[in-house]
C-alpha cells in the first residue's frame, strides 16, 4: 500500500495553500478497478460489504449501512424514526443545513438551542426546557469531531422518550467516554465528503443503525421501500414494495474508494492529530484559550478541524484577507440557520442565542489536511503569529 499523500499543491504546483485536499492513500484506483472487473456497480457489492463490516467491527456498531451522502443518511433517519408534519426536533443553530433539511423533509418544525462557546455544539443545559409534547428527536452535531456531552442528551432523551439522533459527519474516529461517535444514539449518521478526513471519491455517507429493532425498516427504506435486502439474503422468493423509500446506496466505485482509505484510517487519523497538535503547541504560546480549540475530558477527537477565534467578525474579515496574502486559505464556516430565510420559515430559537451567532462570526478555520507538509504548517503559524503581533 502506497500510503504517500499526493497532491498537486504539495509538490508545488500550486502557490495557495488550500484549506482542504481531499485525502488519497494510492490504493483508491486499483479497488475502483477491482469493483468495475466484478461488474456489479450498484451497491451493496464486495466493497460495500467490506466497509459496513470495517464500521461494525471497529465502532462496535449493530448495522452499518452505506448510503451516498451524510444529507441522505439523516434523510433516511427522519423517515426511520416516523418523523410527521407538527413533529419538533431540537439541534443546534450553527450546523450544516442538511441536519436540519431532513427534518423539514418531512414536515417537522425546527427547535434551535444555543451553543457553547468552549467546543460549539449544542448546550447540553438547554435542551430539556426547548422539550414540548410536539418533540420527537434530538440531534447532536459533534462540531470539529469533538464530541457533545452526551450522557446528559441521553438522560434528556430516555426521560421524554425521544430519539437520538447523531450527526456525526465531521465525527469518524472520534470516540466519547471510549465509545465512537455515531454509536451512541439510536442513529448516528457520517460523511465521507471531500471535505471530511476520509472520503468515498467526493460524495458519501453511512448511516449506524444502533438500536436492532429499526434495522429491518431502515434496509427497506434504504432499497427504494422495497424488501430487496431480504430476497438477496434469500429470505423471500421475491420483493415487492413495502414502505416508503428512496435511493439511499450509494455506487460501489464510491465504496471501493472509501475502503482504500478506511485500510488507512489510523494512518490518516495520527497524521491529522500530528497538525493539530503542531497548530496548538505553538499557537497556544502566543493565543488565549479562548481563541483555540477546546478538547474536554474524557474523549478523544479525530483533529477534523482546528480553528481561531478572533475578536469579532471585522477582525475576522481582516485576518483572513491577510491571510490570503500570504497565499494561505483559510475560510469561516456556518451562518447559523436560525438567520437564514429557510430557518425563519422552518424553525424558532429556544431561549436566547448567546453565543451563538457572536461566537460563529468569529470563528476561521486552519488549512488541514492528510500530506500537508511541515514547512507550510510552519508558514501557517508564522502567518496567524505574524496577523496578531506585527500587522
Amino acid at each position: 500500500m502506497n500510503l504517500f499523500p499526493l497532491n498537486c499543491s504539495e509538490l508545488g504546483l500550486n502557490k495557495m495553500i488550500p484549506f482542504n485536499i481531499p485525502p488519497k492513500v494510492g490504493t483508491e484506483l486499483a479497488y475502483i478497478e477491482q469493483a468495475i472487473a466484478s461488474d456489479k456497480l450498484c451497491g451493496d457489492g464486495y466493497f460495500s460489504k467490506k466497509c459496513e463490516k470495517w464500521f461494525e467491527d471497529s465502532f462496535n456498531t449493530t448495522k452499518a449501512l452505506l448510503t451516498p451522502s451524510c444529507t441522505a443518511s439523516l434523510e433516511l433517519a427522519a423517515i426511520l424514526i416516523d418523523i410527521q408534519p407538527g413533529d419538533e426536533v431540537i439541534m443546534p443553530s450553527y450546523t450544516f443545513v442538511s441536519t436540519a433539511n431532513a427534518f423539514v423533509l418531512r414536515g417537522a418544525k425546527i427547535i434551535f438551542v444555543d451553543v457553547r462557546p468552549d467546543t460549539m455544539n449544542m448546550d447540553e443545559t438547554l435542551i430539556e426546557a426547548a422539550i414540548t409534547t410536539n418533540t420527537k428527536a434530538i440531534v447532536p452535531v459533534h462540531y470539529a469531531g469533538v464530541a457533545c456531552e452526551m450522557d446528559t442528551i441521553l438522560a434528556i432523551a430516555e426521560k421524554h422518550n425521544l430519539w437520538v439522533v447523531e450527526d456525526a459527519a465531521q465525527g469518524v474516529m472520534s470516540t466519547y467516554k471510549g465509545k465512537a461517535l455515531g454509536t451512541l444514539g439510536h442513529i448516528g449518521c457520517y460523511s465521507f465528503h471531500e471535505t471530511k478526513n476520509y472520503s468515498s471519491g467526493g460524495e458519501g455517507g453511512a448511516i449506524l443503525i444502533n438500536d436492532p429493532k429499526l434495522i429491518e425498516r431502515a434496509e427497506v427504506i434504504r432499497e427504494k421501500g422495497t424488501n430487496r435486502s431480504q430476497f438477496l439474503h434469500g429470505i423471500v422468493d421475491k420483493y415487492t414494495w413495502q414502505d416508503i423509500g428512496s435511493s439511499f446506496l450509494p455506487s460501489e466505485l464510491q465504496a471501493a474508494y472509501l475502503y482504500a482509505q478506511l485500510e488507512a484510517a489510523d494512518t490518516i487519523n495520527n497524521f491529522r492529530l500530528s497538525i493539530w497538535e503542531h497548530y496548538y503547541n505553538k499557537l497556544s504560546l502566543k493565543l488565549k484559550a479562548e481563541q483555540l480549540p477546546h478538547i474536554p475530558d474524557s474523549l478523544t477527537h479525530n483533529a477534523h478541524m482546528f480553528y481561531i477565534k478572533l475578536s469579532s467578525n471585522e477582525e475576522r474579515n481582516k485576518f483572513i484577507s491577510y491571510m490570503k496574502t500570504q497565499d494561505i486559505t483559510t475560510p469561516f464556516h456556518y451562518i447559523p440557520l436560525h438567520s437564514s430565510p429557510a430557518g425563519k420559515q422552518f424553525g424558532d430559537f429556544s431561549g436566547s442565542d448567546t453565543y451563538t451567532t457572536r461566537q460563529s462570526s468569529r470563528l476561521v478555520r486552519l488549512p488541514l489536511y492528510y500530506g500537508m507538509t511541515t514547512e507550510n504548517q510552519d508558514k501557517v503559524i508564522k502567518a496567524c503569529l505574524d496577523f496578531f503581533f506585527e500587522s
